[in-house]
């Protein structure tokens, strides 16, 4: 909690006793509250005890040591792509996809004002890569930091109106700033998709559609891909998504996180799973939940 700008302490540590009071309500997010996530949060579960968290390990940290029941992480965003490290993060840290949730996305510019003072603006590497060409147009220099909303309270901190945040809008209210500009993305289309995590999964029970996520290893055999991924072609395994990323400083052992439509128990998913673990070195599925959006 002490990594957070004095501005947004408060706020953290009354969502954080309040979580405390009923864990099993709590949904832990990383940032500070006014963040994408906390946004996030509040659409995804309207009922939910918002658990702000400094960073990714301490949000998925939270679930599991019981502190609340669920985390809901960005995965990825329909600009700038995956969010970095949770590749990584999502295997390492034992939880289980049940849910997602897609969240539009709105960036402002957020200071103590007038607009034409500012000469830096911090935000999120993620925040500032979607807003980059405006930032350029402007000779607004970026800075990186760990979230938006918090970013936000650093520049409450401040005083200094030479420094802005790029952050949601309604950061700008509970950290005591101005609006300066909104929607200054480079794109209308941004949208942020977020995975819901937990101790437990859930049966993928009822109507669909259905979505899988798994990650893998193929041998270093050549081919090996183009076997692993047979599987889906011929049963009709509609894949989604498919990144290839290193782990452990090697550049031999390249591993893949996927997203496949359908479930255990459908036939064909059945089938596509078994030949793709003959070919893999190692396959591990994250979990299997409900759509949020149909995709295509």
């Amino acid at each position: 909690m002490d990594s957070y700008a004095a501005p947004a302490l408060p706020i953290v540590e009354r969502l954080t006793e309040a979580a405390a009071r009923a864990p099993e309500k709590a949904v832990a997010f990383q940032g500070a509250p006014g963040a994408n996530s906390h946004v996030a949060v509040s659409e995804a579960f309207p009922e939910a005890l918002p658990l702000p968290c400094f960073s990714f390990d301490d949000a998925l940290d939270a679930v599991k040591h019981g502190r609340a029941a669920r985390a809901l992480i960005p995965i990825e965003n329909s600009l700038h792509g995956r969010v970095a490290d949770i590749h990584f993060l999502l295997p390492e840290s034992g939880l289980v996809i049940i849910g997602e949730h897609f969240l539009p996305i709105r960036h402002a510019l957020i200071g103590l004002g007038p607009r034409d003072a500012v000469t830096s603006a911090m935000s999120h590497p993620q925040a500032l890569g979607q807003c980059r060409h405006w930032l350029k147009a402007h000779n607004i220099a970026p800075v990186s930091y760990p979230d938006t909303a918090g970013a936000a309270a650093v520049v409450a901190e401040l005083r200094d109106a030479s420094v802005a945040a790029l952050a949601p809008p309604g950061a700008a209210a509970i950290y005591g700033l101005e609006l300066l500009a909104t929607d200054i993305a480079d794109a209308d289309h941004n949208m942020t998709r977020f995975v819901t995590l937990a101790r437990d999964g859930v049966a993928p029970e009822g109507e669909g559609p259905w979505m899988t996520t798994f990650i893998f290893a193929v041998k270093n055999v050549p081919a090996a891909l183009y076997k692993a991924m047979g599987g889906f072609a011929t049963n009709g395994v509609n894949m989604t998504k498919l990144e290839s990323y290193q782990r452990g400083g090697s550049f031999a052992a390249t591993e893949f996180y996927a997203d496949v439509e359908g479930r255990p128990g459908d036939p064909g998913f059945d089938r596509a799973m078994a030949e793709l673990g003959f070919h893999a070195k190692h396959l591990r599925v994250l979990g299997s939940y409900r759509q949020a959006r149909k995709r295509g």
